[in-house]
């Protein structure tokens, strides 16, 4: 009545062992470390590289622990913080603007338990730490990126009104509008107050209007260009595949980009600070002769051009400044090969108002050249700039130029995030180490442990040799519990800690339930090994229904909460996973061994 087949009980021990083995490296804690990692594709990770590093340390006289090497770059451990600090100057000076050198943390568990998989759980900024961010929004560069748009506005509404126009201009902040005579002076300035909703609309001779936008206007758009930015970091740290980002406004134009228990710190700055947005541009074929390039080089660039030289091959162009699209009009991007050539590529699709644009576009220009520009913290390189052969309808445009395919990956990853409505700047920059969270972890494994012991002391006192075996089906829990976390990879924060230490209390529950039910059937006159039956198979539905209630209330919570509580919400479903088994299985097992083998059974110590 009361034995288990020797499977289930074969199938317990497996699973408490390996709940131990993907446990242990939680207990090893982390060292601190810096991260070098290639800043393009031209350079590699090579032994070379690990060997300049190892010198460079050598000879700056920096202590370090080991240096590794993996597909994301060279890692070196170091004894403390203050030598991490020195050892990312010293290298940063020694290998130039050719690598990113960031502040990291390593585990520091045997290699042989990452062979199989056993990580430690990430932690949180509020526990270990992790990337702090500081962004810098400018106003003034998205301000004239607008008004660069406004600029197309203002000339197509006016043709598909049938308005002839002398040329659009900009002075400061607003766009001067000029017309041949005074009639189609009004019936533009008629029209533009129709269409540009956004602007005001002056006269300022017979001949010319001034449009600006409003001031209502201005606030709106730099509130949407701050949220857009806002929203495509977090498409890009979704991209990094981030658990628990903090991504939230700070004043007027600051953005506070936290990454918690983040691991390859260099690859999250290489992504959120680079600001790259998309834009096409038509090349000035009439200064396309070596006379006119010549002198642009010198610095005599026309009006109305930028000089570019092409970042693939060097070659000096001169682009109109006039924008046809920018990145605001991709819907999607993604990495692949030329069907033609098979080098790697960057496949687009534009968004209905970017296809029509583009169709009409290409329409126009069929045999000059287009120019497709990457632009990123300010500076812009031309990726390719092909001859349009014919017009190119349905908004698919595939972008090529000599790059790798991790050029590819990382400028399709850029895109597809979202265009940033306005350039961005990292302005302060901070990992935050273990010394932080010190008091937090340890507070909350305090509130874990002592709550723990207060439960075993009285399941033992009430429940005695079956409280007993609850504390330990308790403890198993709580090792399962931290398994399915470190196994997951997941981010553990306070409101974490706070799940645990509910579900300690929550798992108890299903047992006291159990041991009750025991004390009742015995009061009745049943034998133990019928009351031990009969408490397991009679509590069942009732544990089964106040787990199933809790876990809905922790789906709800995942589903409508965000940051810490999603991270509480998946501690707790996970926690009431747990303690099914544990309370049920686990218990059971452990009274099955020690009263089951006994034919008859006098009495029960509960």
């Amino acid at each position: 009545m009361n034995r288990y087949p020797r499977w289930k009980y074969i199938t317990i021990l497996v699973a408490l062992l390996l709940g131990l083995l993907y446990s242990v490296p939680n207990f090893f804690g982390e060292v601190p470390a810096v991260q070098v990692s290639p800043a393009n594709s031209v350079v590699q990770i090579d032994q070379a590289l690990m060997q300049k590093v190892e010198d460079s340390l050598k000879g700056q006289s920096i202590p370090f622990q080991g240096i590794v090497s993996d597909p994301t770059g060279v890692k070196v451990r170091l004894p403390d913080a203050d030598t991490q600090l020195k050892a990312k100057d010293a290298l940063q000076r020694a290998l130039g603007d050719n690598y990113t050198v960031a502040l990291n943390l390593l585990s520091a568990s045997p290699e042989w338990l990452a062979s199989v998989g056993a990580l430690p759980m990430y932690l949180g900024l509020d526990l270990r730490g992790g990337v702090h961010f500081l962004m810098q929004v400018d106003m003034k560069a998205a301000l004239n990126k607008q008004l660069d748009r406004q600029t197309n506005d203002v000339r197509n509404a006016l043709r598909e009104a049938k308005v002839p126009l002398a040329g659009v201009s900009r002075e400061g902040q607003s766009l001067v509008v000029k017309f041949r005579d005074a009639d189609t002076r009004a019936q533009g300035a008629e029209e533009l107050r129709k269409s540009l909703r956004d602007m005001t609309v002056t006269q300022l001779d017979d001949t010319r209007l001034s449009c600006a936008p409003t001031l209502q206007a201005l606030k709106a758009f730099q509130q949407s260009a701050l949220q857009q930015n806002i929203l495509t970091l977090r498409n890009r740290v979704n991209e990094l595949g981030v658990a628990e980002p903090i991504i939230q406004q700070q004043g007027v134009d600051r953005v506070v980009v936290q990454l918690p228990g983040v691991q390859d710190t260099a690859k999250a700055k290489d992504i959120l600070g680079r600001t790259a947005s998309l834009e096409i541009r038509m090349v000035d074929e009439d200064h396309a002769d070596a006379q006119s390039l010549q002198a642009a080089a010198r610095g005599l660039v026309p009006p109305g051009d930028d000089f570019y030289q092409s970042g693939r091959d060097g070659e000096p162009l001169l682009i109109k400044k006039q924008i046809i699209l920018t990145g605001e009009n991709i819907s999607n991007a993604s990495a692949g090969f030329d069907g033609r050539t098979n080098e790697p590529a960057v496949h687009i699709n534009l968004d209905t108002r970017g296809a029509r644009i583009f169709s009409q576009v290409t329409r126009d220009s069929v045999g000059k050249r287009m120019a497709i520009l990457l632009i990123e913290k300010g500076k812009g390189e031309v990726v390719t700039a092909p001859v349009i052969r014919q017009q190119i309808d349905g908004g698919q445009v595939q972008i090529t130029g000599r790059m790798s395919v991790k050029d590819a990956n990382d400028v399709a990853l850029l895109l597809r995030a979202g265009a940033l409505a306005a350039p961005m700047e990292i302005i302060e920059e901070r990992t935050i180490g273990p010394s932080l969270g010190a008091e937090n972890i340890a507070k909350g494994v305090h509130s874990v442990l002592w709550g723990f012991v207060a439960i075993a002391v009285f399941m033992s006192i009430y429940y005695r040799t079956v409280g007993l075996f609850s504390t330990l089906a308790l403890a198993a829990n709580v090792l399962f519990l931290v398994a399915l976390l470190s196994l997951m990879q997941a981010t553990l924060t306070l409101p974490g800690i706070a799940a645990i230490a509910l579900t300690v209390g929550m798992a108890i529950d299903a047992n006291v339930l159990i041991n009750e039910r025991i004390r009742e059937e015995l009061r009745a006159g049943q034998t133990p090994h019928a009351a031990i039956h009969a408490g397991y198979e009679r509590a069942f539905g009732t544990i089964l229904d106040s787990n199933v209630t809790n876990f809905i209330a922790g789906v709800a919570l995942f589903a409508y909460g965000t940051g810490p509580v999603r991270g509480f919400a998946v501690v707790l479903c996970l926690g009431i996973l747990t303690s099914m088994f544990s309370a049920i299985l686990v218990s059971r097992a452990l009274v099955n061994l020690t009263y089951g083998r006994r034919r008859r059974l006098e009495h029960l110590a509960i």
